[in-house]
């Protein structure tokens, strides 16, 4: 009794320790990026109407923005949570809105193009893996109102992600003019717009480090549970996998029979169709002829029998002459043997891929004269 409940105790920690592995998965939410590239698009809103901090949330009468995309940005973020921004806006300034404290009676183009150092504050308040608030500070060039100025910029925002790459960027900007003559004035820059994360280096967060500690400490058990009937498993895969190369062995025999009578095979249909092409004899042609008569014709006709018999089957078509006549007479009589005996075949039904022809003049003699 007291095995039996042994026993039990142990499938029952082995199944629970499978459950609680299970459990444990990591998964993205348990790694963080250490550091990445970052491409972003959206919208910007120009609040210059020259108070800066009044009002900030009027957006009827001080906020400018455009119906389409109209911010773009690349930036490389490093390990050590900061990140180098290049950014680029288009906005318009409407008319009717408040532009350096007066109602702007004329539409006119916005152009910015920023830099920025920023910091991710979870370096600070720690890592989560979908929200990543950071703060920066930079340089910039903007033509606003027709006006240009060079701008110290500080900047405030937060990005939230919806997949490992995919992520909404919100933020607001201050940026105060290098030189304020001319009537230009200081004022706010907010952005919305999604980012794509991309050739990213990731690692696991203090959470997910938690878990793969826990994780492993859950397969050793179920190492040392797994252990104790290691023996015999051992033996029974042994035995397993001797039965099983006994059947491969026994199946590449038979394969290897097998081959050898499909060989055998082949080897006596080459030579029983050998035996029977020899069988239709030679065609013959009178002297300085290239005609064929009704015998070398019956012989044509076997030959064409035999091919469109044996699909697979091809043949070699050669054509001679004797020692009478010129070299050059008498290959061309055998060409012209070779290719009246070929478009009679040809004619017979049989594809001219299945016959290989040549003609050899008086270089082959088979009378051996000279």
């Amino acid at each position: 009794m007291k095995k039996i409940n042994i026993g039990v105790l142990i499938i029952l920690l082995h199944t629970m320790g499978s459950v609680w592995a299970q459990d444990l998965q990591l998964t993205a939410k348990d790694s963080v990026v250490k550091s990445s590239w970052m491409f972003g698009l959206g919208y910007n809103f120009v609040d210059d109407s020259g108070d800066v901090f009044d009002e900030l949330l009027d957006v009827d009468k001080q906020w400018n923005a455009v119906a389409f995309p109209s911010r773009i940005s690349i930036g490389k973020y490093f390990e050590s949570g900061i990140g180098v921004e290049a950014i680029g806006s288009y906005n318009k300034y409407k008319v009717g809105k408040t532009v350096d404290g007066f109602v702007n009676l004329e539409e006119t183009d916005y152009y910015a193009i920023d830099t920025r150092v920023s910091y991710d504050l979870n370096k600070i308040i720690g890592e989560t893996a979908w929200f990543d608030p950071y703060v920066g500070v930079g340089l910039g060039y903007t033509d606003a109102n027709n006006k240009g100025r060079g701008t110290y910029n500080g900047v405030i925002g937060f990005r939230t992600w919806i997949t490992e790459r995919i992520g909404l960027d919100f933020s607001s900007s201050g940026k105060w003019a290098m030189n304020k003559g001319d009537g230009v004035t200081n004022h706010l820059q907010h952005a919305v717009g999604v980012v794509y994360q991309f050739k990213a280096e990731k690692e696991l967060s203090k959470k997910g480090l938690e878990k793969q500690a826990q994780i492993e400490e859950i397969l050793k058990e179920q190492q040392r549970v797994a252990d104790s009937t290691a023996i015999a498993k051992k033996h029974k895969e042994e035995a397993r996998l001797l039965a099983e190369q006994l059947k491969k062995e026994k199946e590449a025999l038979r394969l290897l029979e097998a081959e050898k009578e499909k060989a055998a095979a082949q080897k006596q249909r080459r030579e029983d169709l050998q035996v029977k092409i020899n069988s239709f004899g030679r065609i013959n042609f009178a002297l300085n002829s290239s005609y064929l008569d009704k015998t070398s014709k019956k012989t044509l006709d076997s030959i064409a029998e035999l091919l469109k018999e044996n699909p697979t089957v091809t043949v070699k078509l050669g054509a001679f002459t004797d020692s009478r006549g010129t070299d050059k007479y008498n290959l061309w009589l055998s060409q012209r043997r070779m290719q009246r005996s070929l478009n009679y075949i040809i004619s017979k039904g049989v594809v001219v891929e299945k016959i290989t022809a040549n003609a050899y003049g008086e270089e082959v003699l088979l009378n051996n004269c000279e």
